[in-house]
């Protein structure tokens, strides 16, 4: 073998020296590279896009490159003349609205800050963001120094305001410390967070500047009208208070007067920037545990902002309740209203007890109407809970809309309409058995407060149509979207399941089935566009028998979904070419299609994956979008509306091709009872159906329409990484899985078993190199098929399930739910109480029958799952250790359900990996699963290190 290489390097040597002699005559030979499996310390450099922009005119892209650890940098490029700038470091990215520059945060370095940070330097020492000003037309960069944050109008291009720190004062030498005292000049009011720091406005059109000092909070209208401040003031030239900036004539006006310890905070400008609001602290004793807001208001022509509530005069005066200062003020489109917050007098801590005086219990009463963990979870939310109120800016009325009883209030027609959307569901938020909403809904009339029904009891999400003509829901016990007409109180069911299924026709839960949605409605409220599992149907509320379907994909199994291409739209011109999202069943194909008059053409489909996030520029036809495989990452495409002219713009991972990677294909079986099922099966780059191959088996519900999306290489969250498995050998297998209820369990291994033996069958994996892993509801699927088959080597486990009996009596800690619903209604399918059916309950948990496992098993439960019980896990280990079962449990502290922290990703990413190549690689066993990590050696020592 070593005489055949040094041959190979010879003759390879030797033609290269020939061809550098004879490079007139003998064309150069290809560049042969080796490629590398993907490694754990490759992660890092592996970037997404992000923040994504067009510019109004679809000349000029920007967006951010970042790695999964690093430095980012910003891309601008000019798509008419195929012109790239790079910016590093560059983020929070925005470009102006007559798409002549570019704004962005300039990050420093992040491994001088980590430097920094180790070396135990303070926050206010590290270095901070800077701001890049970057001009298309020209492709210069202007740096500024400092900035905390920045603005510009959403609607205009005339002015750029930031917020900017000054630079640390250089500390006094040994010697200046020795001089006389007297000398020192009186300190000076210092910047900060409480004090402000100073604004810039920079004036686009002249490129002149204003400098305003200790501003706290600023606001620019979307026009750019006009730019408001509220600053506390330098005690000289300004005073503190809120102030209105003319950008156009440069002139400033004070809209308030107030002491430097007031605070001013959520200002909020009408559409057209000639009405202005914002919350008031006007208390100087910051030590006041009862604050008392004011909200202020002005209008062009006005001197000054008025208060025009507070405590004593509020629109809720008869309830004693105050203005919130934690709601953002918005106006109305038209202008017509001012909607603000309000809330009940807070309950205050007696601070005169001591810490041990203190009584800290939770008392669970049966009639509470949420339970106790529910409260705890919504905690902070609850405290800053506020109830909507309107102004009426001409009549000067202000009137309370949302109460106790009926907390949830939502603007109509943008705040045009003279009534809102108020729904509740306080009547039955005590059933936490269910978690199917059910609410009661009514419009608020704006001008005096009246209250009008809905419907009572509604099972269903209620909204109103984009003209306040209807509202509409879809309710779940009659699987049917229903309608009512306002105006005349007549309810309208707009569909029904004689013909066709406006819900999902493969829903396998013991529930009602969810709708597949709406894509809107066209204008006037005519006509609602609701999907069915492949189409689009136009049904006239007023009369439903008259749906019109406007599309025809059902035949071929494709999904046609609305792509809204105008964040702004608020309802669909049925008269214009609507550009939809396709993707066919059989296939899995997928691509953009045009109708118009009833017609669809296709435009661009294929082999693919496009995501249904495109960009279209606001004045041109000019779009991007985001296209991808298995093989390749979703980089960016440009064309315009037609598709006709497609070209690929971004490559955010050149460095995948040094890489092995693999290929994506579908796979069909049928289950031991016979359902006709399809998964995914990925082979390493270079298969070969000679040799035999280790499998991993991953599986949830169901993933067969995921056959190319791209999986980055990313240290793991909780589940294997196909990408990374592929790349160093393994084949992977993705099963689709159908459920009955009572029987989760079951229809898992009928689903998963008869798939894998289906694959054996082919030659070309080996039998005795099998394993499954699985997180979360996949956890509970892995614990359960190990006590029923010792087909798997091995198995992994995230936040299984091991008891359904205890499981089922648990909290959901992440939303204080109870798990009660999850079994009887939901994922885990039993299909009834505890006390309905206790042998499914038993039948279907893993820990009654650990004594039949075979498989070893490695388990991650950790100790602050916000949705699995952490005892699930130990459960399920200890029974296992128990039994002298092969076990390990990785329990990552202060993590919830999925890993977020990265260095713990990467940790079991590593341990994951080690423990498969184990079993199904013949790997040497790394030292944490022969010996242990001992408690003393946490967090110095991980023992990956290879056993000898």
């Amino acid at each position: 073998m070593k005489k055949s290489f040094f041959v190979l390097v010879f003759m390879l040597v030797g033609l290269l020296s020939f061809a550098q002699k004879n490079k007139s005559k003998t064309p150069a030979l290809p560049v042969i590279i080796s490629k590398k499996n993907l490694s754990h310390d490759v992660y890092d450099g592996w970037k997404a896009i992000a923040e994504r922009n067009i510019s109004t005119n679809g000349q000029y892209l920007g967006y951010v490159l970042s790695p999964q650890d690093g430095d980012g940098r910003v891309i601008l490029q000019n798509l008419k003349i195929e012109k790239l700038d790079s910016i590093p470091r560059g983020a929070d990215l925005k470009l102006s609205y007559d798409s002549n520059i570019a704004v962005f945060k300039i990050k420093p370095q992040s491994k001088l800050v980590k430097d920094l940070k180790r070396q135990k330097k303070k926050k206010e020492d590290l270095p901070k963001d800077s701001l890049g000003v970057f001009s298309l037309n020209t492709s210069t960069l202007t740096k500024i120094p400092r900035v905390i944050s920045y603005k510009i109008p959403d609607k205009a291009a005339n002015i750029l305001a930031y917020l900017s720190e000054a630079a640390p004062a250089v500390k006094p030498s040994k010697d200046s410390s020795n001089k006389d005292k007297k000398t020192t000049p009186k300190a000076t009011k210092k910047e900060g967070e409480e004090t402000g720091y100073k604004l810039t406005v920079r004036n686009l059109v002249d490129n002149t500047e204003q400098n305003f000092g200790f501003v706290t909070d600023y606001e620019i209208a979307k026009n750019g009208s006009y730019l408001a401040f509220a600053s506390t003031g330098n005690d000289s030239t300004q005073k503190a208070g809120v102030y209105l900036y003319d950008p156009a004539q440069k002139q400033i006006q004070a809209l308030y007067i107030g002491h430097k310890k007031h605070r001013f905070k959520k200002l909020a400008f009408a559409e057209n920037g000639e009405q202005l609001a914002f919350v008031a602290d006007l208390d100087t004793n910051a030590k006041t545990q009862l604050r008392l807001p004011k909200l202020f208001f002005w209008k062009k022509g006005e001197n000054q902002a008025q208060a025009i509530a507070d405590e004593k005069n509020n629109p809720a005066s008869d309830k004693n309740w105050l203005v919130s200062a934690e709601y953002q003020p918005k106006f109305a489109k038209d202008g017509s209203k001012l909607f603000f917050g309000t809330n009940p007098r807070p309950i205050l801590a007696d601070t005169t007890l001591l810490p041990d005086e203190i009584v800290n219990v939770e008392v669970w009463n049966y009639q509470d109407k949420r339970l106790q963990p529910q409260q705890k979870a919504s905690l902070e939310q609850d405290r800053k809970k506020s109830y909507m109120a309107v102004y009426n800016p001409k009549s000067q009325k202000m009137i309370q809309l949302g109460s106790i009883e009926i907390p949830d209030v939502q603007m109509v027609n943008e705040g045009n309409a003279d009534f809102v959307l108020a729904k509740s569901n306080t009547k039955y938020s005590n059933q936490h058995w269910d978690w199917n909403a059910r609410e009661d809904a009514y419009t608020i009339a704006t001008k005096d407060g009246s209250t009008k029904t809905i419907g009572i009891d509604i099972r269903g999400n209620v909204q109103i149509s984009p003209e306040g003509k209807f509202a509409y829901w879809f309710s779940e016990p009659d699987t049917a979207w229903q309608a009512k007409e306002l105006a005349t109180d007549k309810q309208f069911v707009l569909t029904n399941n004689r013909y066709w299924k406006f819900a999902d026709e493969e829903d396998d839960h013991p529930d009602y089935p969810s709708p597949y949605g709406i894509a809107g409605w066209s204008k006037g409220d005519e006509n609602i566009l609701i999907y069915d599992r492949y189409d689009i149907w136009k049904i006239n509320p007023l009369a439903p028998a008259s749906a019109t379907r406007l599309t025809e994909s059902r035949a071929n199994k494709t999904t046609l979904r609305y792509i809204r291409l105008n964040p702004e739209e608020r309802s669909i011109d049925l008269g214009k070419t609507l550009v939809l999202r396709s993707f066919n069943e059989s296939n899995k194909h997928s691509g953009f299609v045009a109708w118009a008059a009833d017609k669809t053409t296709v435009l661009h489909q294929g082999p693919f994956n496009v995501l249904p996030n495109v960009l279209k520029a606001e004045k041109t036809d000019d779009i991007v979008f985001q296209q991808m495989t298995f093989n390749d990452y979703p980089d960016l495409y440009a064309s315009m509306l037609d598709f006709k002219a497609i070209r690929k713009i971004s490559e955010a991972n050149p460095q995948q091709k040094n890489y092995n990677w693999g290929t994506s294909e579908i796979v069909k079986w049928k289950s031991a009872d016979g359902i006709e099922l399809e998964g995914l099966l990925y082979k390493p780059e270079g298969f070969d159906p000679a040799k035999k191959y280790p499998m991993l088996t991953y599986f949830y519900e169901k993933n067969s329409d995921n056959l190319y999306t791209h999986y980055v290489p990313s240290p793991s969250a909780s589940t294997i990484n196909i990408s990374y498995c592929v790349s160093n050998g393994y084949v992977v297998f993705v099963p689709d899985i159908v459920y009955k209820n009572g029987l989760p369990g079951p229809s898992a291994y009928n689903c998963i078993v008869p798939g894998v033996l289906a694959l054996l069958e082919k030659g070309f994996i080996d039998r005795n190199r099998l394993a499954i892993q699985g997180q979360s509801w996949g956890g509970y699927q892995v614990a359960y098929l190990v006590t029923k088959t010792n087909l798997f080597a091995a198995a992994g486990a995230g936040a299984p399930v091991a008891n359904m009996t205890s499981a089922y009596g648990g909290i959901r800690w992440g939303t204080g739910l109870s798990r009660q619903a999850q079994y009887e209604k939901s994922q885990s399918r039993i299909g009834g109480t505890l006390w309905q059916k206790p042998a499914e309950y038993i039948e279907n948990s893993p820990l009654f029958y650990l004594p039949q496992v075979q498989t070893p098993m490695l388990i991650m439960a950790n100790d602050e799952d916000d949705a699995v019980p952490f005892y699930q896990g130990i459960e399920l280990f200890m029974g296992l250790k128990r039994l002298q079962k092969p076990a390990w449990l990785l329990t990552y502290n202060g993590e919830k359900h999925n890993l977020v922290q990265r260095k713990n990703r990467k940790d079991l990413s590593i341990r994951l990996y080690q423990f498969l190549d184990y079993y199904l690689k013949n790997a040497p066993a790394p030292v944490w699963m022969t010996e242990g990590l001992p408690m003393i050696e946490k967090g110095i020592n991980q023992h990956y290190e290879l056993s000898k």
